[in-house]
């Protein structure tokens, strides 16, 4: 169902690095009453999730978000969620995945694209917790992927529950955005996201000695790198590749069985065009599957206007009106 509200891309942010930039550096969003709160998992370590009380009591309808690569509370688009969440009483969660937390994991294990064990454990902690309680989840670029990647791995064994989904900027293909996000400007992404990758590898290579190969890693000077030396080998995969080609979400789509939206700009730099066309073709027949790919937004930018240099954030907006229609038991989001 098309968005009752038109997306007009912010003329002032004319291309899509400024459309993605725009997000760290000129966003602002107002302070919430967000909570953090450590959850023991079933192996023995911990996630941490970042919490928004909702204003209906315990059945209030309740938003859970993964975030993307070294995100958390700081990232605009959790910020912008909590307040979406909030303008709508609604409850939010996002989880900090292992390592992205308040301190370092105990186990040696991190977090990756194709990790769907600790956000599945999550969704039925909070199922459990709130039986009453609707549940929409969404997902950011690397979250996005692992949303997608549980939504296809699970199908309709997701408690009743879950009533629709969100991935937003997805990387649908790894390999294919590994390689492209590193061209031209993108290197300053790429250099940003090594910057604390690599450290946070060391420390961790350096409080569980049997890491001690994988120190190798220091020497990444892109992604791929990184991932080959460092994530590819502490969580059981060959090789970049192998991680890459078992953790895409891009062969999960089809099996889609909730109510998704798939929001993608065309113009997004850490993604080539051609795979949006590819994942067309993956949903041809899929009803329960929405896909918007406007042509310009930039990767989890989607900077809209109401006015000259008035700016509405678009994406967010979106999201919290898809789940609303499906959360809501008259149609009650705004």
């Amino acid at each position: 169902m098309p968005s009752s509200r038109p997306y007009r891309p912010a003329w002032w942010l004319p291309d899509p690095h400024s459309a993605t930039l725009w997000g760290r550096l000129g966003r602002r969003e107002p302070r919430l009453p967000v909570r953090t709160e450590r959850w023991d998992t079933p192996d023995g370590d911990f996630v941490e999730l970042a919490r928004l009380d909702g204003q209906r009591g315990p059945d209030s309808p309740r938003l859970l978000l993964f975030h993307g690569l070294e995100g958390g509370v700081h990232s605009h688009y959790a910020r912008a969620m909590f307040r979406e969440a909030r303008s709508r009483g609604w409850a939010a969660d996002l989880l900090l995945f292992r390592t992205c937390g308040s301190e370092p994991n105990r186990l040696p294990r991190s977090y990756h694209s194709g990790e769907t064990s600790d956000p599945l454990w999550v969704v039925r902690q909070l199922v459990t917790a709130f039986p009453n309680a609707p549940l929409g989840l969404m997902g950011v670029s690397l979250g996005g992927n692992v949303l997608c990647k549980m939504l296809g791995e699970e199908g309709d064994a997701l408690p009743a529950q879950v009533r629709g989904a969100v991935a937003m900027s997805v990387p649908f293909d790894l390999a294919e955005a590994s390689r492209y996000i590193g061209r031209g400007f993108g290197a300053v992404y790429e250099k940003f996201f090594l910057k604390s990758l690599i450290p946070k590898a060391l420390a961790k290579i350096s409080r569980h000695p049997e890491l001690a190969p994988l120190q190798v890693v220091r020497q990444a000077r892109t992604l791929w790198q990184f991932d080959d030396a460092f994530t590819a080998p502490l969580h059981g995969f060959r090789d970049a590749a192998d991680y890459y080609a078992r953790a895409s979400s891009l062969p999960y789509l089809s099996r889609i069985q909730r109510p998704t939206l798939l929001l993608s700009a065309v113009d997004d730099p850490f993604l080539p065009p051609a795979v949006l066309d590819r994942v067309r073709t993956e949903l041809a027949g899929n009803s329960a599957v929405e896909m918007e790919f406007p042509a310009r937004g930039g990767h989890v930018g989607f900077t809209s206007y109401s006015g000259p240099l008035t700016p509405w954030y678009y994406g967010e907006w979106r999201a919290a009106e898809f789940l609303g229609r499906r959360m809501e038991p008259r149609g009650a989001a705004l």
